[in-house]
């Protein structure tokens, strides 16, 4: 790369690689063929950390963003956010943007943010690009059921269970990587063997449920039924993932598998009996497998 390169860099949270948060990368992306570099700046943690002590709940684990990232096409510059928080607007342009990523042209949301106590918005940030030879691409708010979309507003959804409107402003499935750990076997016993997953630190926990999902084992997307939550009908549970990979046989103990979920089938209930549990399963299976064939026919697993 030639030392007189210019990059276009896309910023904002990226907390969620929604469909807003594409869009100002897809900006970015533009620039290339003028001869700039996409590049997307991330922080190393979320900024809310070092403002008030505790940081959002994740949408996407750190893996699955930056494979997103490498599949559209740019790079990535992680820098430490409590290096810029106390940043004037003008010095995190100049010092951060022009100095350190030799940016020639910046994207951003409509609502985006920036320097000392969040003091620039986008018309600070038009008024320094014009001063430093920056061009600005902002781009506007994307809208799902009337409303911007919004990493806060996908957290609600999820915690009320409401997967089909998370997945909606995402842009693709909201899902899970997680190592399969050894269960109590009882799928096994009632006919539906099952991969258990606990959940990362700080990761978004869905509504406790029966979900519609598929799993990807191998490269292959599996339909699957999910129950996230505490089981009630078993005692001294603790809160995991517990999904049934349909059509799938093998051992998977101890491999990270990828599980993404598509539609909130019921709430957790307490089953009198194993074969009452038995027939419901089933049911969750049928249903989930329904949905997954009808999505997948429709190209909507993503």
């Amino acid at each position: 790369m030639s030392t007189d390169f210019k990059t276009a860099v896309a910023l904002g949270s990226f907390d969620g690689l929604h469909k807003g948060h594409i869009s100002v990368i897809t900006c970015a992306l533009s620039f290339k063929e003028r001869g700039f570099v996409p590049l997307v700046l991330l922080f190393d943690k979320h900024p809310l950390l070092s403002l008030t002590g505790k940081a959002p709940a994740e949408l996407l684990q750190v893996e699955e963003r930056n494979r997103i990232l490498s599949e559209l096409g740019t790079q990535i510059k992680v820098i430490s956010f409590d290096s810029v928080r106390n940043l004037p607007c003008r010095d995190f342009v100049k010092n951060i943007l022009v100095d350190e990523l030799k940016a020639g042209a910046v994207c951003c949301g409509w609502n985006f943010r920036f320097g000392k106590n969040n003091a620039g918005g986008c018309e600070e940030l038009q008024k320094l690009c014009d001063e430093f030879g920056l061009e600005l691409c902002v781009s506007d708010h994307i809208d799902v059921d009337g409303q911007p979309v919004s990493s806060s507003r996908i957290r609600r959804a999820i915690v009320d269970g409401n997967i089909r409107l998370a997945n909606a402003m995402l842009g693709r499935d909201f899902g899970y990587k997680y190592t399969v750990v050894t269960g109590s076997q009882r799928g096994h016993l009632m006919g539906a063997p099952t991969i258990n997953q606990y959940f990362g630190e700080n990761f978004i926990i869905p509504k406790s449920g029966v979900y519609a999902s598929y799993s990807i084992v191998n490269g292959k997307n599996y339909p699957s039924v999910t129950n996230i939550g505490l089981r009630p009908s078993f005692e001294n549970e603790d809160l995991r993932s517990e999904t049934c990979i349909i059509g799938f046989s093998g051992n998977l103990y101890g491999k990270e598998i990828e599980v993404r979920l598509l539609e909130f089938i019921r709430p957790e209930r307490k089953f009198e009996s194993s074969d009452e549990l038995r027939r419901q399963i089933a049911l969750d299976a049928k249903k989930s497998e329904e949905i997954f064939k009808k999505k997948e026919a429709n190209g909507n697993v993503r």
